[in-house]
């Protein structure tokens, strides 16, 4: 959620590698407690051990919305998920320098909400263009076939923006 350093520069294209990109990257990943619970760790799901390692690392930390946060949480679940909920919160907490999500409808608040909002796409185009990774298409490939969802005109426009065509 929130960026405290200036990225370097290390391409690199394999998980391991990129794993290590993004944690240099982000000094600061923060997630509240119900994406946690999300991730499943431990159950052997596609980026289920390497977001075990990251928190165990502690380059990705759990954080709690402030206590002060109940109501507007009560209402964030009336149209979000738990997670989406906390995290839009726990963002205008810290003042982040933008959230991590996906999700339409959560986008869309957080935005309303004044968050700063980015997509996997986006933060992997920004990769790109720093030389932390060489090719976008094939990682959002492997992210579908872990069952992340997008749309084939998404994938198209990421492709264009990412200038992989051929």
């Amino acid at each position: 959620l929130m960026i405290r350093r200036p990225p370097r520069s290390t391409p690199s294209s394999n998980r391991r590698q990129r794993q290590m990109c993004i944690r240099d990257r982000y000094q600061d990943i923060l997630i509240p407690p119900a994406v946690r619970e999300e991730l499943l760790l431990g159950s052997g799901r596609p980026g289920a051990r390497q977001s075990a390692e990251a928190l165990e690392q502690g380059w990705l930390q759990v954080q709690e919305p402030s206590a002060g946060s109940a109501q507007a949480l009560s209402e964030l679940m009336l149209v979000l998920d738990p997670g989406e909920a906390e995290a839009i919160l726990l963002a205008e907490e810290v003042n982040c320098r933008f959230l991590l999500i996906d999700e339409r409808k959560g986008r869309a608040i957080a935005s309303r909400r004044g968050v700063p909002v980015v997509g996997i796409a986006g933060v992997l185009l920004a990769a790109k263009k720093r030389g932390l990774i060489d090719v976008v298409v094939p990682i959002l490939k492997n992210l579908e076939q872990a069952g992340y969802r997008i749309s084939a005109g998404l994938t198209k426009e990421i492709t264009r923006l990412a200038g992989e065509g051929g």
